[in-house]
């Protein structure tokens, strides 16, 4: 792709208050909605007294969930169908949008308030009485799988809702077992939250003609209109769902979220628009969370440092409802296998529900945390047998050689370099001069942490099942481009990339191309944002719609020259009978049409035969003062194998900001419950830490292009690439260092706090 353009067209109206988010959306006599909300993790609803509130000022309908039963509304969640590994066949735990007999979890829904404003709709809800028994509440993976503990779900014996596997179990331990070198080591992965930029917001209500719209900051319109088409006991072309620029995602603003579907139930109810828009502190109590998993990986080696078999087995917790949304490791599992040619490789996963709240994809959605737990394997291997970190993943890297790899552990990767990748992430890093910087940390009194990590993902679709994706073109009596796309920006850059295809594609400037995402009754279908689709399926989608454009186009400039199809070319703008100086300009063509009623539209799609493979080597330095316990970032150099780079600067900013949520989650973030009543701890800025612009050094970005040939870019993607090396390069160092100050399988994250208790620990046991 020719880069037409520096800086990315959406940033303007973005940075100058003029973005079209949801709550900018201004309509005549809307309602506000507030949602009362348990004060308890876990209870038995003994009643909801809303009798109070329907009498204040501007109340014009409090409604509970028998309200919902009332009107013939079941439980809203997404499906699920899991094989057990013990042939058991797990199902989703169903999930009532307002619950009417158990509370789950703290801030979980129980009525919606909905008045003239949102100062009385915030009144009322307070004015709502809630009887509520308290029962006992489970947190954390260990309480839940405890002897006697308190079920989430009466039929869920034991709190286990789900287990599933890949790989011979018993032959992976036997082989493990009866190796040279034995390594196994728990791996830990915190809970954390999106924390988007925009909160969760929606606007619903009726649009004439029977039908209703759902404005809401989603990241798959497309999606959300057949979720509610199915609750809601409607026909999917009666619903629009649209929305214009969203402000942050990360996978949490999916699937049909409870609040939305909610809301809009309430607008058709009452025949009005109706909004809510999330309060940061709401955020933090109903946003579905991120990772929260425990492994405990093996590795047996021979005594050269060859991997000979590897084993993974992964606890979930999976909060309050389980789903194929918090189940989502499923789907990722493959990359634990990593970059290396281990011959026997097995994998488990449980999931046990807790009274918290369920997670969801989060950037990376597995993949982050399936690289964390190789690579930290790699790593405690070299530490505890005598080998050379770098050497022993060199020793065990597959060879370019060998692509595709048929993988022993679900994941089959069509194409690969990577020891080139490893050796240009070391260069890049200038590890040969380390030891000088270890030497200049070590003479102020602090240790240098060395991590590096070799990481690989599936993206473009899932893995078996990579799906497809859709444009819509439309050449526009003006001569210029009406672009819709199936796939979506959540501020990744999409709009400006896809504008550039476009322009590309006809040879024409950028300011003829207009984007439009996000309406279903402009683009009814499409994958979204998510799984970094965007260039693998979406681009060439696209591509699929250009050249179909420039056909209909081709054949409706034969038709006003009176020539054959074949005998006209097209350039640069121009249509031309071959050979002569008959012509007709784009513009010429799309007015001729419009007078003669036709349209000229373009329908594209492109479905993968399979996903593709980014990968990369990521290292990163850190600094620990033992004084104190801070740890700084220090140096982070990336180099990212994601096929052909479409749009260099927007690669740049997708892997640096993906590696700012991966370190942010291993330096300062944790979404924290208190054990005995479920009570969350870590519920404002005040307790939940996140990152800033001054806790990262300058991230070094660079790539090396292995492209694909899944599509006819050679595009692998780019959206999860930095969180998927982050999380393993940044606690692979924060290891290092304290390995070297005598504290080993420490956990996540890596607050000042936490390291000075584990030093402090250290010391102790030594003396």
């Amino acid at each position: 792709m020719t880069e037409q353009r520096k800086g990315r067209q959406e940033d303007l109206r973005l940075v100058t208050g003029t973005g079209d988010y949801t709550d900018d959306r201004a309509v005549d006599g809307v309602l506000f909605g507030c949602f009362v909300r348990s004060d308890m993790a876990s209870a038995r609803i003994q009643s909801v007294d809303i009798d109070a509130a329907c009498n204040m000022p501007g109340v014009m309908a409090v409604f509970t969930g028998a309200d919902l039963s009332a009107d013939g509304v079941g439980p809203v969640f997404v499906p699920m169908k899991i094989p057990g590994h013990d042939g058991t066949e797990w199902r989703a735990t169903p999930r009532d949008l307002l619950p009417t007999d158990r509370v789950r979890f703290l801030g979980e829904p129980l009525a919606l308030v909905v008045a003239e404003s949102r100062a009385q709709a915030q009144d009322a809800a307070e004015a709502v009485v809630l009887d509520l028994e308290e029962l006992p509440a489970v947190t954390t993976i260990a309480a839940a799988r405890a002897d006697g503990a308190p079920l989430v779900h009466d039929d869920r014996p034991g709190n286990l809702c789900m287990t599933w596997g890949r790989g011979d179990w018993d032959a992976a331990g036997e082989a493990i077992d009866s190796a040279f070198h034995t390594v196994r080591i728990e791996v830990p992965v915190s809970r954390v939250t999106a924390v988007a930029m925009e909160p969760r917001t929606a606007l619903a209500g009726p649009i004439g003609g029977g039908r209703m719209e759902m404005v809401c900051s989603h990241q798959n319109p497309m999606a959300l209109r057949p979720a509610l088409a199915n609750a809601f006991g409607m026909e999917p072309q009666d619903i629009r769902c649209h929305n214009g620029d969203v402000g942050g995602a990360f996978g949490m603003k999916s699937g049909p979220l409870r609040e939305e579907c909610t809301l809009f139930w309430a607008a058709r109810k009452l025949d009005r628009h109706v909004r809510w828009t999330a309060t940061r502190a709401e955020s933090f109590l109903i946003d579905e969370a991120g990772r929260d998993m425990h492994f405990t990986c093996e590795l047996g080696m021979d005594a050269d440092g060859t991997f000979t078999a590897m084993r993974f087995g992964v606890e979930l917790n999976v909060g309050a409802y389980v789903s194929t949304r918090s189940a989502v490791m499923v789907a990722n599992f493959g990359g634990a296998a990593g970059v290396y040619r281990t011959p026997l490789i097995a994998g488990r996963i449980e999931g046990y529900l807790t009274h918290t709240v369920p997670p969801a994809p989060y950037r990376g959605a597995g993949r982050p945390e399936a690289t964390l737990a190789v690579e930290s394997l790699i790593d405690a291997a070299a530490r505890q047998c005598g080998f050379d970190r770098i050497d022993l993943r060199r020793r065990n890297l597959i060879p370019a050689d060998a692509m595709p790899w048929k993988s022993p552990f679900i994941f089959d990767y069509d194409c690969g370099d990577f020891e080139r990748i490893m050796d240009a992430g070391i260069a890049r890093a200038d590890l040969a001069t380390y030891g000088q910087r270890a030497a200049a940390s070590a003479a102020k009194g602090r240790v240098r942490g060395l991590g590096l990590a070799m990481c690989i993902e599936t993206a473009g679709g899932l893995y078996g099942n990579p799906g497809q994706d859709v444009s819509n073109v439309e050449l526009r009596a003006d001569g210029s481009v009406l672009l819709a796309m199936g796939t979506y920006s959540a501020g990744s850059g999409i709009e400006t990339v896809m504008t550039d295809l476009a322009a590309e594609a006809l040879q024409i400037p950028t300011d003829k191309v207009e984007y439009h995402q996000g309406d279903t009754d402009v683009q009814a279908a499409g994958k979204g944002m998510g799984g970094s689709a965007g260039m693998p399926q979406g681009a060439p989608a696209l591509q699929d719609g250009m050249a179909k454009l420039v056909e209909v186009a081709r054949k409706a400039a034969a038709d006003m020259l009176d020539a054959d199809p074949s005998d006209v070319e097209y350039a640069a703008g121009t249509f031309r009978i071959a050979g002569t100086n008959h012509v007709l300009t784009l513009e010429q063509v799309a007015e001729g049409a419009a007078q003669r009623g036709i349209r000229l539209v373009g329908e594209g799609s492109f479905a993968p035969e399979a996903p593709t493979f980014p990968n990369g080597c990521h290292v990163c330095e850190v600094e620990i003062d033992p004084e104190t316990g801070f740890c700084e970032i220090v140096s982070y150099t990336g180099v990212e194998d994601i096929g052909t780079v479409m749009n260099r600067q927007l690669a740049e900013g997708q892997v640096q900001g993906g590696v700012v949520q991966g370190l942010g989650q291993i330096l300062c973030e944790e979404m924290v419950y208190d054990p005995a009543d479920g009570q969350l701890l870590s519920g404002t800025f005040m307790d939940y830490a996140m990152p800033r612009a001054s806790d990262m050094p300058p991230l070094d970005c660079g790539f090396e292009p292995v492209p694909t040939r899944i599509n006819p870019y050679g595009a692998k993607g780019v959206g999860e690439a930095g969180t998927v090396g982050a999380l393993a390069a940044g606690m692979s160092a924060i290891t290092d260092a304290m390995a070297q100050l005598g504290v080993e399988g420490f956990a996540m994250p890596a607050t000042p706090g936490r390291v000075w208790s584990a030093l402090k620990a250290a010391e102790d046991t030594a003396a």
